[in-house]
Order: C-alpha cells, then structure tokens, then sequence
C-alpha cells in the first residue's frame, strides 16, 4: 500500500491515524505542498483534486479524499471499525466528524488560506482572523455536541472513533496557528488523551519522514 501524504495536512493525518490504529502497513510518499507538488501533472493524473491524500492500494486500486479512504479502510479491514454500525451511533459519530470534515477545514485549507492572501490580497493578520473565526466557529458547534452525546474519554466512548480521527488533527492545526481553545474542555481533554495513544503518537505531522519546520 502507498500513501502520498504531506506532514502537516490534517486529511493526511487523518489517514495515518487511522491506519495506525488498524495496523496496516504502507510506504509513505511526502507530497510537498507548500511548494506545488500536488500539481504536478503526473501527480494531477492520479488526484485530480490537486490535493493530498491518496492512497494506492497493492492492486491498484486508487482513493483520494480522506474520508472516501476512511470508509474505504472501515470496510476493508474492519477491526478496529472506526464507523459504528448501529445507526444512531453512526450518526453521531458522522455528525461530529462532518462539523470538522465539511464545516471547518474546507474554508481554512492551504489552498483557500493561499488564495485570500495571493488573489484578494487579505492581509496576514485578516488571514489570521479567517482562521480563528471559523475554528472557534466550528469548534463551539464540536464542543456543544461532545457535551450533549459525547462519553468516555474518546469522543464517543473509550475506543477512538471517525471523529477522533478528525477532531484530533484539527486541534493540532488550530494549536499551529496560534488559536485560543481554552473554552473547549471536552475538546481538550479528548485531544491530550488521544496523543497519549502510540496510533496517534505516530501518525503526528512531527514523526513523518518528510517533516520539517
């Protein structure tokens, strides 16, 4: 199995961690994309979407998008399942990792973040302000959802989840920039005991091959 990757996208960080916590081996490809590599043409060919991750499968068989691989894992190597099966506890688990997936780092990834400052020419500290609006934005919604549904010291219960596997990367991004998540106890008491976890501890931006500062 190969995963193209770059260290410090949460979609790739999402996906070491969730083959970490299956066990599943693979031979990692850093894809720079500070630098453009994801639009290289013989990169675009396999990701249209000009983004990380992908995984390649032995057989060939390719996935983009984190969460089409997120399920794609569940379903191939079920054990730990990270998607429950009972529905309702399904939805729960969608329904937090979707305030992540889809409300919060579609409007704060690289390439948004790229284009308020090189296309409409937002100043660094109105991109700043960007960020952190939409973090405490979705992180309020995140916090308010653990209190009413969530348990255990994961998100749902004592095994991680789908939405650990989000929730833990965006915490790491937000941290990053700088943004003050002091209100969200739930929040911050998941994501301390998270990186307590060896899966967790081994797919972080910092233990990638291709890390740096």
């Amino acid at each position: 199995m190969q995963l193209y990757s770059f260290f410090n996208s949460s979609t790739s960080f999402r996906v070491r961690i969730a083959l970490a916590l299956k066990g599943i081996r693979y031979d990692y490809h850093g894809v720079n994309i500070r630098v453009g590599e994801q639009r290289q043409p013989e990169y675009v060919i396999h990701n249209p979407a000009k983004g990380v991750p992908t995984l390649v499968e032995d057989d060939g068989t390719l996935i983009t998008q984190s969460l089409a691989i997120l399920t794609w894992l569940d379903d191939r190597h079920s054990e730990p399942r990270l998607i429950p099966q009972d529905a309702l506890s399904k939805a729960r688990v969608l329904e937090l990792a979707s305030v992540i997936a889809c409300d919060m780092h579609p409007v704060n990834n690289l390439k948004v973040l790229g284009y308020l400052t090189n296309t409409l020419n937002v100043s660094n500290d109105d991109k700043t302000g960007w960020y952190k609006h939409w973090i405490k934005e979705g992180f309020d919604a995140a916090e308010a959802l653990l209190a009413k549904h969530g348990h255990g010291v994961c998100c749902f219960g004592d095994e991680p989840t789908l939405a650990d596997v989000c929730l833990i990367p965006q915490v790491a991004n937000a941290q990053r920039f700088g943004c003050d998540l002091s209100a969200y106890s739930r929040i911050n008491a998941i994501y301390e005991h998270c990186m307590t976890l060896p899966a967790f501890q081994q797919a972080a931006p910092a233990n990638q091959p291709d890390f740096m500062q």
